[in-house]
């Protein structure tokens, strides 16, 4: 049984002026007929699979529909069109930074994250060691959060957050934080928690990050699912063919559908 089922998922976002045009001007327009809404759909017909254990990679260039899509599988929001099924709990790490008080200390923080995420006063006592040594931030631990680099407290929230121990991790680009000795400690920790029966989504930006870490892959682009396969490596290749024009959009699926083609041969 699949952990997690995505179907034709589709998420539409509509907008108007309403907010620049005051209440009074809306009315108006309303009566007349006059005031438009724009349509715009983030994403069209996604479809995708989980087993237990398996990592899914999302790729695509910015505004492609990943983070839209991620919060619709982490039922922050419902789609306008298909359905999520899960199985289990979801802990999604998104917006890393966000949340946190700039005039509380590291400290105080670090408990009011734990808070937010649902952590007992008992757990967080027992782990904050844990936390702020894994986040390098023992020196700043008394410092205004606002003092600390953007880096810092991404840092913080990763070493937070990745307490948690779900049926289904939602990452999206929280393996860029830091430099790089904490990213190769952050990937480390997701293994941890991978071995250990997650289901995961990562958003990358890294090909490499994505080819190392994950057994199957998503391609979006402007919100259209471009490729879904267990061929990591092949899909990698070819997205970094589109990015370095070589070819086109067209030819992508063209030759995604022919590898789907040849594998289901060899099965």
């Amino acid at each position: 049984m699949s952990i997690l089922e995505v179907h034709d998922v589709s998420i539409r976002y509509m907008t108007g002026d309403f907010k620049d045009i005051g209440l009074k001007e809306y009315a108006m327009k309303k009566l007349k007929g006059e005031y438009q809404v724009t349509e715009f759909w983030a994403d069209r017909n996604i479809s995708f699979t989980l087993e237990k254990g398996e990592m899914l990679g999302i790729i695509g260039a910015n505004g492609a529909g990943k983070s839209t899509l991620l919060k619709a599988v982490a039922g922050i929001m419902e789609p306008t069109e298909g359905y999520v099924k899960r199985q289990g709990s979801v802990a999604a790490l998104l917006e890393l930074a966000s949340g946190f008080d700039g005039d509380l200390t590291v400290r105080e923080n670090a408990y009011l994250r734990g808070a937010m995420l649902g952590y007992t006063r008992r757990f967080m006592d027992e782990t904050y060691d844990r936390i702020i040594d894994f986040a390098e931030l023992r020196d700043f631990q008394d410092r205004p959060f606002r003092q600390l680099s953007s880096g810092m407290k991404s840092r913080l929230a990763f070493s937070i957050a990745s307490l948690v121990q779900p049926d289904t991790l939602i990452l999206d680009e929280v393996l860029s934080v830091g430099d790089g000795a904490f990213r190769k400690k952050s990937e480390q920790k997701m293994r941890e928690i991978i071995s250990g029966g997650a289901t995961t989504i990562l958003v990358s930006h890294s090909i490499e990050q994505v080819k190392n870490l994950c057994t199957k892959i998503l391609w979006l682009d402007h919100g259209e699912q471009i490729a879904f396969s267990s061929d990591v490596d092949g899909i990698c290749g070819l997205y970094q063919r589109f990015l370095n024009q070589e070819i086109t959009l067209k030819q992508a699926v063209k030759a995604s559908d022919k590898m789907k083609e040849n594998a289901e041969e060899k099965m």
